[in-house]
């Protein structure tokens, strides 16, 4: 019963608050978009609080480097980038250039200073991420991105990218690994939630590096150990391993012919 209230919810306060961060777009600077988008993520908490019954339980906030850093989090659920943004007053994050498909988009990411990069990954993908991340750099503005750089299904791990390390060997900055549970009440894109008190955890951070194995294993560990123990806590049960999981236009465009399974 909590679903459909939460789903009518969810889309309303999106096109509202989209609809008034692309007339704020027109003004001059980032402030009144950013101050329109932060309504927005506290609207949305709003809701999934009230008609989801979701609450957020946030640890670790001790834990968070001085200044300029990367937030690498694990990412099951569409409501994990409400959850990370609303804890921090500007932030850049990094989203995939399938998001400005939808109408009035792609200005307001502009205007908010988002980094757009190519979903199809590759040479060019990363030589913007890294001029967009040089800019957000400047501006001393921290930088969320997501590893994986996929919706995970619970349980589940995807190939962890290295523009996290890039960054990060850059222009040296620290990362900070983030483990959560939301997937387990808001499953990827579901349209059925489970209320329940997720919790996004900032783990201990992650010095930029010399060896890009090294520092992509130590990331990957730390964030999926930890996303596994929540998961358990949650559902009071043993902690079980997650599994490495292939995205589905991955699959695609390692063999077009071949069909993917639904």
């Amino acid at each position: 019963m909590r679903s459909l209230p939460f789903n009518i919810a969810f889309w309303a306060i999106s096109i509202f608050f989209t609809l008034w961060a692309a007339v704020s777009a027109l003004r001059p600077g980032r402030g009144a978009v950013r101050r329109v988008i932060k309504r927005y993520v506290r609207a949305m908490l709003w809701a999934m609080r009230a008609l989801a019954g979701i609450k957020l339980e946030v640890r670790g906030r001790e834990r968070l480097p001085e200044g300029s850093f990367i937030l690498a989090p694990k990412h099951s659920s569409y409501g994990d980038g409400f959850c990370a943004y609303s804890q921090f007053d500007d932030l850049a994050f990094v989203t995939g250039d399938h998001l400005e498909r939808f109408p009035l988009f792609k200005t307001v990411l502009k205007k908010l200073g988002a980094i757009v990069v190519d979903n199809c990954g590759g040479p060019e993908a990363r030589k913007a991420l890294s001029r967009s991340a040089a800019e957000a750099h400047a501006e001393g503005r921290r930088i969320l991105i997501y590893p994986e750089g996929h919706l995970a299904p619970v349980g589940v791990r995807f190939r962890y990218r290295t523009g996290v390390y890039y960054m990060a060997r850059d222009f040296g900055m620290p990362v900070v690994p983030a483990a959560s549970n939301l997937g387990l009440f808001w499953s990827q894109e579901a349209w059925t939630k489970t209320a329940g008190t997720a919790v996004l955890e900032f783990l201990e951070p992650i010095p930029p590096g010399p060896d890009k194995d090294d520092f992509m294993a130590r990331l990957e560990a730390a964030v999926e150990t930890r996303t596994a123990e929540l998961i358990a806590e949650a559902r009071g049960g043993p902690v079980v391993p997650s599994v490495l999981g292939v995205p589905e236009d991955e699959k695609k465009r390692a063999d077009p012919a071949t069909p993917v399974a639904a």
